[in-house]
């Protein structure tokens, strides 16, 4: 008989306690979480008006990974919704990222065609070009457009975003601001999308619903005696806090969510609207967009970007320098030393930042490693 422990109810945790379960019977799976509700930051709830509210903020589920996505369709179905954001520019509401129907937004009609044609000549049509690509043209048109994007969508995004001047981030986060050359004003362009029909937490709460498997809420790992007598240990919580920070806090960005209620049927156009440019909050979400959720009322969510305090507020996204990667690299190292039966997932446990599917992937990874 193996027994596990499964530290964090989150999708990474609950994805590889469903996976070790489904892969052996004859194992003892205990998952525990320190929060009083499983789900993690995909925990969401019906409200009082109907109405399905992500906790954490919106997550929208995609994928082009079709083993992730018939491994999830399991536990939940899920609806057709295709996300897409604008973001307003001047005044305007664009596609994001963005593309050909934003150029024509944005730009009067003469300028908006002759750089739709330059972009034709020069690249593909359907490909994402980063705009650190066309700052290096020798074209004066494919530069401005180039400019324009950094300066009206993604400069003072990104420093409400994560506190600081883009030149501070990892250039991973600006190779990832394309401009779209197409006319898909979708937000993804996987092959399946959607939102689970009952809600993220249903979907988890039916991954767990595993004869072998035994869920502990309100419980810290600190709370378990003797770990060492598991014979696996998936970590999926915050490894500096493990550690006792020893070597000191890795630095995360935290975010926080204004909740307001209207008497109305919508109170914009759109589930998501960015404001890289005007406001301290940096995005608007309207949930029930998600399920199409029938309410004579609409909850929104204006969402503001904050540094992580320990005790104060959520880890959200693990801040992408080389010094963090540097100290979470010691922190991984030591903790291994001190508990050579535990692995390592999830966003906070390889402190990464991971899509939905790219946690689901990685659960599937780590199991083949450690049972395989």
């Amino acid at each position: 008989m193996l027994y596990c422990l499964i530290v964090g109810a989150g999708i990474s945790g609950s994805s590889i306690a469903n996976i070790i379960s489904s892969g052996s019977t004859d194992c003892k799976i205990k998952v525990i979480d320190e929060k009083n509700a499983i789900g993690g930051n995909c925990f969401d709830y019906l409200d009082e008006n109907n109405i399905m509210i992500h906790r954490y903020g919106s997550h929208i589920f995609h994928t082009s990974d079709k083993k992730v996505w018939d491994f999830l369709s399991q536990f939940t179905s899920f609806n057709t919704y295709m996300h897409r954001v604008y973001a307003v520019i001047e005044g305007n509401e664009v596609p994001i990222p963005f593309n050909f129907d934003s150029i024509r937004r944005c730009f009067p009609e003469n300028l908006a065609d002759r750089i739709e044609r330059k972009l034709l000549d020069r690249f593909e049509y359907g490909s994402k070009i980063p705009i650190r690509d066309f700052m290096e043209q020798d074209d004066e048109d494919l530069r401005f457009l180039a400019q324009y994007v950094y300066d009206n969508v993604f400069v003072h995004y990104t420093e409400k975003q994560w506190g600081k001047d883009p030149s501070q981030i990892d250039g991973a986060v600006t190779a990832r601001v394309p401009v779209y050359l197409s006319r898909d004003c979708r937000y993804f362009q996987d092959t399946y999308q959607g939102i689970p029909s009952e809600g993220y937490t249903r979907m988890i709460e039916k991954m767990l619903d595993r004869p072998n498997i035994e869920v502990k809420l309100d419980t810290d790992f600190k709370d378990i005696e003797n770990p060492e007598e598991y014979d696996h240990i998936f970590y999926t919580g915050p490894i500096d806090e493990l550690m006792d920070y020893c070597f000191g806090p890795l630095p995360y960005r935290s975010v926080h969510f204004k909740l307001e209620t209207y008497d109305r049927e919508h109170y914009q156009d759109n589930a998501v609207v960015n404001y890289p440019n005007n406001y301290d909050f940096t995005r608007i979400h309207e949930y029930k967009y998600y399920l199409n959720d029938r309410s004579d009322r609409t909850v929104i969510a204006k969402e503001y970007s904050e540094d992580f305090v320990i005790g104060k507020n959520e880890r959200y996204y693990p801040v992408p320098t080389e010094e963090s990667a540097e100290l979470y690299s010691r922190y991984l190292e030591a903790a291994k030393r001190k508990y050579p039966n535990m692995h390592f997932l999830g966003r906070l446990g390889d402190n990464k930042y991971y899509d939905m599917d790219k946690a689901v992937a990685r659960a599937m990874e780590v199991y083949k490693e450690v049972f395989e």
